[in-house]
């Protein structure tokens, strides 16, 4: 009989999105499947219209969504596809790009991130404010060690308050129709990392538990200059990341029939 240990290795050795479920404590996975050929025909409206505003003819296209971005400065990220059933049958896609895409949390046709827009703005604009103040106060020339420490703690704390704030915005629908937060489902060690619940897989995951949609496969690839440390590449997939996402995913996949 396969105990704990080896049945989540080879869960992880043979699914691109998975992760261990702490409340049924269990992993759960989904693989590519279908997604790797919708991935790669992502790719190639990608290479061809050169931006990711695709759901607007191209007269009506906005230079701000341009992929040019990926290739600069900023590098690239993640996208990714899920094929999924919708529950008259008919099968469609769903796409995403991880985190923001050039500052924006929202473009059109891409799946929405899992929490409020408008909401999450409304908590960060004053204290992201309050922090590069704080952040140009420390630089200052003339400022003394001591109370440049205090400035420093002072960041600290105002930072630490506000992802604690983000984090609670955050709700994570399963297959079994729970929701929860962050806080309720994550499995890591080290505390919740910055971006966690911003990546292409639960983003999707969500979007399908919650419109009653059954996923069939689902694959993320990077677009754009490689990361800077040298361990994503252009057009190559990659498996969900293990310090964001799979803590969260094993909840966001518990409920959903498994596929191969």
């Amino acid at each position: 009989m396969m105990n704990e240990s080896t049945l989540v290795k080879d869960v992880q050795l043979h699914n691109s999105c998975w992760g261990y479920c702490s409340l049924c404590r269990k992993p759960h996975f989904i693989a590519e499947g279908l997604a790797r050929q919708s991935c790669l025909e992502l790719m190639n409206i990608l290479e061809e219209k050169k931006r990711v505003d695709l759901s607007v003819p191209d007269n009506d296209a906005n230079s701000i969504y341009s992929t040019d971005y990926l290739f600069g400065k900023a590098r690239g990220q993640m996208f990714g596809v899920m094929v999924y059933q919708k529950p008259d049958g008919a099968l469609s896609t769903a796409k995403a790009f991880s985190g923001q895409y050039d500052g924006e949390w929202e473009v059109e046709g891409w799946v929405k991130p899992l929490f409020d827009v408008y909401t999450f703005n409304s908590i960060s604009f004053d204290v992201e404010k309050r922090i590069k103040q704080l952040g140009r106060q420390i630089d200052m020339p003339d400022v003394t060690p001591d109370h440049r420490n205090e400035l420093i703690r002072q960041r600290k704390k105002f930072s630490q308050q506000l992802m604690k704030d983000i984090h609670s915005l955050y709700r994570l629908t399963n297959f079994r129709g729970e929701t929860k937060t962050i806080y309720d489902v994550f499995t890591g060690r080290n505390g919740i990392p910055t971006g966690t619940g911003d990546c292409c897989a639960p983003k999707l995951l969500n979007f399908a538990a919650q419109n009653d949609l059954q996923p069939l496969g689902l694959a993320e690839f990077y677009w754009g200059r490689e990361n800077r440390s040298g361990t994503r590449q252009h057009s190559r997939f990659y498996p969900s990341c293990e310090g964001k996402c799979q803590p969260i995913l094993g909840f966001m996949l518990c409920g959903l029939k498994e596929t191969e």
